[in-house]
């Protein structure tokens, strides 16, 4: 018979003792261990998540800091590659190739500037403050991590080998030796305006560089040739090199200053301290039950949200591009935002978990503003990008300010979206340019006039884009919206003239085709143009609508859900009409359907999960008085087109926007109108989420019998409230406290059917 040590040296007694002891630290040290052992939120994240799209452009495996101006992806065909062009040095826009490109080698410098680096993709590490890469013909190691304004490269060579790189802009580099291991450089960014006389915006971009050994000391056999806008470096001694650099857009100096935030850090301590800026945002959010795979689908759409926009302050002052001068400031500046996408989700989002910040960024708008004399639609550091249609800009502004978010000038808002609304051109990809003839009859007549079919556009292609086209249905929605929110924004300010901003966003109206029950684009002189609002329109259908048909632009009245009920017949016809979208078939095969639609991705009968101007849509049905079909189809579209693989997008993402729905849906909640502070309730997938608030309290989300299965809201409560209504007050969210959801397999349809 054997014997633990325990029987053999103690008496019974003390072993009885002993055990209980023991027994007491096990379950005193269990649950802290089990703590330890728990996954980490951001050990969710997986960058590569939707990096092959199947038409349009993929996302894209971005290291950064969150909301910060550095940003680097590998620049590459695109995931399925194994060719990698360069590591910038930044992305200075979402979706931009990167610039002052690093590429390394052992080939001669000649081979090396013009070849491209193998990498084996099972040797690649993706996480939103580390990368890793293996050049595997090379047996080179590259790791990369972000600082706020800083960058540094880790490049491991192997001792007898070659030890090259080259620096390189996507323009001409110039560039200034400092001694023998420190460089500044300089790229401009060139933005060319659209239009009959467009500016063209110059943008520099500083970088103050060192190249140093693991001790951070220059490294002492480094060489380095300059050549005609790139620089050629090699070593033989040193077979790791570091590259640490500083950016600015305001001068070589102040690269040199923001160089500091790193100046004395090795990698691992910049890794480590990026790795704790995005726990502190991802700890944010709290998560019981799921999935795995429906956590990483979560949490790399919450990471998605921080990309931008990006802080291009430096130390109180930012350059002002429309200017061309440095301007001081109290408040951070902020760029790179595409409103057309993020008014829908991601600003809405960002006035739960960051409000302070949302003022902040909203304030920038009012900033180029101010600078350039029109709102901006697709803000960047080198000014507006003219692109897609609308200024929603003043949703924006409007949501904002209803949500209580004060730290923004309200004032030179609306007075900037009246000037920019009532002075500005509404042709598409033509936004900020001065009003034209076009123009005037929208205002007079309340509808952007379509072209007959087969008419060609007698306006030049620097008024109305050729590619673009006019959009007419989707201008004339998308203004009533903004003259909607102007006006709302003006009736609480208490400024005169609003009730005429919101009369004529009712506009939208004009072109309901009650036979065919949708918006239908109408002639200068007021007739029906007769097209086929499923398939008209060439590419992308934008000679009448814009990346989506008729089907989807049938419910782009988010201003105004009440007066669409009306005209779709009332809450039970409207109810049928959603269904139809959802079960309507696309009246071509795939592949002919396609051609044209090839921006209407993530389809469910006519519906587009993978596009913005679909996001809002499952939703009506709470509007509708039947919840349970928001609560059935939400769950089915993050089911189907949200997946947590490298086609996990089914279109687009836009830097945030997409990502910012899957992250509300997800908790059962979404902004149906910004510039309504009300979130419509829909099925949550999570069995708890707390949300912890920027003024210290907490807004938790209880569903406790949350599954696949259980996806029908049975009851609710606020509080310990009964809530009968498929919506919640963002002053709610926002005071704290408690939504419980009770769910189950059947639908409950006499919960929340009453209509807000």
């Amino acid at each position: 018979m054997q014997h633990d040590p325990l029987y053999l040296v103690f008496p019974q007694a003390m072993r009885k003792t002993m055990a209980w002891v023991l027994l007491s630290l096990w379950t005193f040290v269990q649950p802290a261990f089990a703590q330890q052992n728990q996954k980490e939120n951001s050990a969710y994240i997986d960058p590569q998540i939707g990096n092959v799209a199947p038409f349009l452009v993929p996302t894209f495996p971005t290291m950064h800091l969150p909301n910060q101006m550095v940003r680097m992806f590998p620049i590459r065909q695109d995931y399925l590659s194994d060719e990698i062009e360069a590591f910038p040095l930044l992305v200075y826009a979402h979706r931009r190739p990167g610039m002052m490109r690093l590429k390394v080698g052992t080939t001669d410098f000649s081979e090396l500037k013009t070849s491209k680096m193998i990498v084996d993709h099972d040797l690649e590490t993706y996480q939103p403050w580390f990368y890793e890469g293996y050049l595997i013909e090379e047996d080179i190691k590259l790791s990369f991590t972000p600082g706020k304004k800083c960058g540094f490269y880790q490049i491991d060579f192997q001792k007898n080998q070659n030890k090259h790189l080259i620096l390189q802009g996507k323009q001409p580099l110039s560039f200034q030796r400092l001694s023998t291991h420190r460089y500044l450089l300089t790229e401009t960014i060139m933005n060319k305006d659209r239009g009959l006389n467009p500016r063209t915006l110059k943008l520099k971009v500083y970088a103050y560089v060192e190249f140093v050994d693991k001790l951070n000391q220059p490294i002492s056999d480094l060489k380095v040739d300059e050549h005609d806008g790139w620089l050629a470096i090699s070593t033989q001694n040193h077979a790791q090199v570091f590259i640490k650099y500083g950016l600015s857009y305001i001068s070589p100096a102040q690269a040199q200053k923001n160089f500091t935030e790193i100046a004395y850090d090795n990698f691992t301590t910049v890794m480590v301290r990026a790795k704790q800026a995005w726990d502190e945002k991802m700890n944010l959010i709290q998560v019981k039950g799921g999935t795995e795979a429906q956590k990483r689908t979560f949490f790399t759409s919450l990471y998605r949200t921080y990309e931008r926009m990006v802080d291009i302050t430096e130390d109180g002052q930012y350059f002002d591009v429309y200017q061309q001068k440095v301007q001081k400031t109290t408040q951070p500046m902020y760029a790179d935002d595409w409103i057309w996408d993020s008014y829908r989700s991601h600003h809405p989002l960002r006035t739960i978990l960051h409000p302070k910040q949302e003022g902040d960024m909203v304030n920038s708008f009012v900033r180029m503003y101010h600078s350039s004399g029109w709102m901006p639609t697709f803000m960047q550091a080198f000014g507006n990008t003219m692109c897609m249609n609308s200024y929603h800009t003043a949703a924006i502004f409007l949501d904002a300010y209803s949500k209580g978010i004060t730290n923004f000038n309200a004032e030179a808002a609306y007075n900037g979206m009246e000037h920019t609304l009532t002075t500005r051109t509404f042709i598409p990809w033509r936004q900020g340019n001065p009003r034209e003839t076009i123009d005037d009859f929208f205002h007079e007549k309340g509808y952007f006039p379509s072209l007959a079919i087969g008419e060609k556009e007698s306006l030049p292609d620097q008024v109305v884009d050729s590619f673009e086209k006019r959009q007419p249905v989707p201008v004339t929605l998308g203004v009533c919206y903004d003259f909607w929110a102007l006006g709302k924004l003006g009736e609480r300010l208490e400024k005169k003239g609003y009730q005429q901003y919101l009369d004529f966003s009712k506009n939208y109206q004009q072109l309901w085709h009650p036979e065919h029950r949708l918006f239908m684009p109408k002639d200068s002189k007021g007739k029906w143009v007769e097209i086929d609002p499923k398939l008209d329109g060439g590419l992308g259908y934008r000679d009448y609508y814009d990346e989506n048909n008729g089907w989807t632009y049938a419910w782009d009245v988010q201003h105004d859900i009440e007066g669409l009920t009306k005209l779709l017949g009332g809450t039970n016809a409207a109810a049928d009409r959603l269904d139809q979208l959802f079960r309507e078939s696309l009246g071509k095969r795939k592949s002919q359907f396609y051609v044209d639609g090839s921006n209407s991705t993530g389809m469910i009968g006519q519906f587009s999960m993978g596009n913005e101007p679909s996001f809002h849509i499952p939703y009506l049905y709470n509007r509708f008085g039947e919840p349970w079909k928001t609560q059935q189809k939400t769950r089915f579209v993050l089911d189907t087109w949200f997946k947590d693989n490298i086609f996990g997008i089914p279109g687009d993402e836009d830097g945030g926007a997409m990502t910012a729905f899957v992250v509300f849906t997800s908790l059962g909640i979404y902004p149906v109108t910004p510039g309504v502070p009300v979130y419509d309730i829909t099925s949550p997938i999570f069995k708890e989420a707390s949300i912890q608030l920027e003024n210290g309290k907490t807004f938790t989300i209880q569903a406790a019998l949350a599954s696949k299965k259980n996806k029908y809201i049975q009851s609710a409560k606020i509080n310990g409230k009964v809530l009968n209504q498929p919506y919640i007050s963002h002053e709610q969210i926002m005071e704290g406290g408690t939504l419980t959801i009770e769910l189950g397999p059947l639908p409950n349809r006499a919960w929340g059917n009453t209509p807000l």
